[in-house]
């Protein structure tokens, strides 16, 4: 009899608590959407990207024009003549390797302006998200946009617009 009222009692406690709980819902493309800032920096990271993979592709036209006078004119080679080209295209496609790598590769120059572009903007909605979380007492706030496991949210618990307001860019 005891051990049944306690755990009735233990039971009854788990739902108070549970119940206490709030929960509210973001989206994160749906805010970044909305800030003027966002739109310039991706434009400002596509075209830094796009001119640094156009550097790639020139040089890597230029070793491939290599080996293309390479294997026509490999047969009236000497074999030291060769081996040079061969080396000499080996050291541009090395170059291409770690120019692509500086560029994109991790904790390259792509990298390195999408943090210094986007951080800033993300850190502004973390902020007004902890703000409105604190004073409204949400114990859980997650990313609509990144949660693939959400299957229906309802409206009523999305906060995005009121973030976005927080951050003075309401619609």
């Amino acid at each position: 009899m005891k051990k049944s009222f306690l755990i009735a009692c233990a039971l009854f406690a788990a739902c108070l608590t549970a119940q206490a709980q709030r929960f509210a819902l973001i989206d994160m493309e749906y805010i970044m959407q909305h800030i003027p800032a966002y739109e310039s920096a991706n434009q400002e990271i596509e075209q830094s990207s796009k001119q640094w993979q156009d550097e790639v592709e020139k040089l890597a036209e230029e070793a491939k024009s290599m080996y293309e006078s390479y294997q026509k004119t490999a047969s009236s080679l000497t074999d030291d003549q060769r081996t040079a080209k061969e080396k000499a295209i080996v050291n541009k496609e090395t170059e291409i390797a770690e120019l692509r790598r500086h560029y994109f590769g991790p904790g390259g120059e792509l990298a390195k302006l999408q943090e210094e572009l986007m951080r800033p903007l993300q850190d502004a909605v973390y902020n007004a998200v902890k703000e409105i979380a604190t004073e409204k007492g949400y114990a859980v706030v997650t990313d609509r946009a990144s949660a693939s496991s959400i299957i229906f949210a309802s409206p009523e618990i999305d906060i995005s617009d009121e973030v976005l307001a927080r951050l003075d860019y309401a619609n």
